[in-house]
């Protein structure tokens, strides 16, 4: 499963799993999960470099991902660890002002959050190696500065009820990712920031488990923001 960067079939992103998250963004508290799919062009390998194209104001977004290792459908809670094979770190980047720009008008927002690079990724954790995932402590440092710090303990769905809305609506396939979201505090990145990410116990000591890194620039060529 160390490979699912290469193998995996889709990258699911939930939405608004953190309550301050949602409050930040003014955005309404969901009652079920809900997701939107990111494609796996979008990773970005830790130690790579993040494209942000010309006129976007991209933020960063922390998140726990959860690598999925046996596929299913309809897989209920109860069962829901027997699919996980282990777990990763990820920023999944948001090309804002597009996304308040389409949502506005009512039409997807796929575009904003799937640009090549929009995915950075760590590596592959086995879950035997995560005593409780429930119990993580997720940080984003922007040149050296605390921009996130949260816990997984704060999501307001948790990993099995993620599994299972997200088999209920489509088939679960080995190698898939599913992102369950950030804690508060997104904010911009701009070309020249280095990012820095960690995955740690949430305890005194805080033992890291995994890290990412990666260094903003600019895109030449391809897609261009432009106002109305």
């Amino acid at each position: 499963m160390a490979s699912f960067v290469r193998n995996g079939k889709k990258i699911v992103a939930i939405g608004r799993n953190y309550a301050a998250h949602a409050k930040e963004l003014n955005n309404a508290v969901p009652k079920e999960p809900f997701f939107f799919l990111k494609p796996t062009s979008s990773y970005l390998p830790s130690g790579g470099k993040l494209e942000i194209p010309q006129g976007i104001v991209a933020h960063h977004e922390v998140e726990l991902g959860v690598v999925i290792g046996k596929g299913g459908r309809d897989i209920s809670q109860a069962k829901a660890e027997s699919h996980i094979a282990g777990y990763t770190l990820a920023v999944d980047m948001t090309a804002r002002n597009l996304q308040d720009k389409v949502r506005k008008a009512g039409l997807p927002w796929s575009a904003a959050k799937g640009f090549d690079t929009f995915t950075p990724i760590g590596s592959f954790i086995a879950k035997e190696a995560v005593k409780d995932a429930q119990d993580l402590r997720l940080t984003l440092k922007i040149n050296g500065v605390f921009k996130q710090d949260g816990t997984t303990g704060d999501m307001i769905f948790p990993i099995p009820r993620l599994i299972e809305h997200v088999s209920s609506i489509m088939t679960l396939e080995e190698g898939d990712v599913i992102l369950t979201g950030t804690p508060s505090g997104v904010g911009p990145v701009v070309p020249g920031d280095k990012v820095q990410c960690k995955l740690a116990r949430n305890t005194p000591s805080g033992e890291e488990l995994l890290s990412l890194e990666f260094e903003a620039v600019q895109r030449e060529g391809g897609y261009r923001f432009l106002e109305d």
